[in-house]
């Protein structure tokens, strides 16, 4: 278990943990997946529903990865914005994209309805300008959204306004989005995870997969027992390791660090953020937070790169707090913790087939907690005949990253560096 998970305001905070069997033996199914965070979750709830028999294979336990981690931010859109979307693949695919990306906001709302997962939903995010070319920038992409896509949620926010929205000096402007929201990230996978054992999804926990066989049948081995299926499915993200080269190369996982201050008392809380809203800035390496529940401040900033988390996460966060609110300087941080995502090089998630039976979904590049739910379910529809959403992105072709084997790791290490290092100096 990663260390710096340990410290977690999720893991103190979690509602319906329960522990769940390790696969001992050799048992069949339908579809068998692997990873038991939103994209494995998620799918196999939906194939339950379908009435098909699905086991899947946590190494962990339920929600252990970046599910259970994240900033809990559920922002509209892709990860790459609608202008870029369209010079990159034309109008009309950027259009499906923007569709499936309204559709993923929905589908976590309606799940969090239908299965009463109590995860602390909340609306409202900012897209804070750290730049004034950048707020330049919020302020058309609004005007894009309205004129190109009847989008009316979202408004800019002018550099006197953003004081009213968050309490510090540092932003240029901002989009306000009304309609996106946030949520406790932990208890949004324990209640899919609960919702899947409703649906009699078997889900083994701390059965690790060991080696996947490809064929008419996929035989998915762990060091205690094995499941044969008709379909298989990689959901793993940021925690694949060598489990699938091939899927190891288009990824780079990077470690993400977050910590949540002491409570601040409803007052003081809502006087850093009147809104309500969670925060994401306009940085490469971008800071992003918000309020919890019991008016604590949750704030992500910081990571680093290789695949190795570090355990004490308090002193790489503390800085970036104290950038955006210096006002926090008498505040004891409670909980810091770390964990890995994964990305790609376009910033968009690899989604596809290896085999026609053997399908897999990673590398969403920060913007997983809606995306990767519904990324689930258009597996679960291609796995029952019904692909052509699924293709669209699958269609996107996401490229190995850089270098092979030995460079890939030390190539997108001294490129991401040299993006956090022009943030620092503006």
């Amino acid at each position: 278990m990663t260390a710096s998970r340990t410290g977690s305001y999720y893991l103190a905070t979690a509602i319906g943990q329960r522990a769940r069997p390790q696969l001992n033996g050799a048992i069949a199914a339908d579809v068998c997946i692997i990873g038991a965070g939103y994209t494995g979750l998620s799918c196999a709830l939906h194939l339950a529903k379908a009435g098909l028999k699905v086991v899947v294979l946590e190494a962990e336990v339920a929600g252990f990865g970046a599910s259970g981690r994240n900033g809990g931010q559920v922002i509209t859109g892709q990860r790459v914005d609608q202008v870029e979307l369209e010079r990159r693949y034309g109008e009309a695919r950027a259009r499906a994209l923007w569709d499936l990306a309204l559709e993923a906001r929905s589908l976590v709302r309606s799940l969090i309805a239908s299965h009463a997962i109590a995860c602390d939903e909340t609306p409202g995010h900012i897209s804070a300008a750290v730049r004034a070319s950048h707020a330049t920038e919020l302020e058309a992409y609004v005007e894009h959204l309205v004129r190109r896509y009847n989008y009316s949620t979202a408004r800019y926010l002018s550099p006197a306004e953003m004081p009213a929205h968050v309490a510090t000096s540092n932003y240029k402007g901002g989009l306000y989005d009304t309609a996106s929201f946030h949520l406790h990230p932990l208890n949004y996978a324990l209640g899919l995870a609960r919702a899947a054992d409703e649906a009699k999804v078997e889900i083994f926990e701390n059965s690790r997969v060991s080696s996947v066989e490809h064929g008419e049948k996929i035989r998915l081995a762990t060091a205690s027992g094995a499941v044969t299926a008709k379909f298989a499915v990689y959901a793993c993200n940021g925690y694949l390791g060598k489990l699938n080269p091939d899927l190891a190369r288009t990824i780079m996982p990077i470690s993400n660090y977050v910590a949540a201050t002491e409570p601040l008392g409803e007052a003081r809380a809502r006087a850093l953020i009147p809104s309500g809203a969670a925060i994401a800035d306009t940085k490469f390496v971008l800071d992003y937070y918000r309020l919890s529940a019991d008016h604590r401040l949750i704030f992500g900033g910081g990571e680093t790169y290789g695949g190795a988390d570090i355990d004490d996460a308090a002193p790489i966060v503390r800085p970036h707090i104290l950038r955006v609110f210096p006002q926090l300087a008498d505040s004891r941080i409670d909980y810091a913790w770390g964990g890995r995502l994964a990305i790609t090089m376009p910033r968009l998630p690899h989604v596809g087939r290896l085999t026609p039976n053997l399908y897999f979904a990673q590398g969403y590049s920060g913007q997983g907690v809606a995306i990767a739910t519904l990324v689930g379910k258009l597996i679960g529809e291609a796995i029952t005949g019904q692909a052509a959403r699924f293709d669209v992105y699958e269609s996107l072709k996401i490229p190995p990253l850089p270098g092979g084997a030995l460079l890939r790791q030390p190539l997108l290490t001294l490129g991401l560096l040299w993006y956090a290092l022009r943030d620092r100096l503006g």
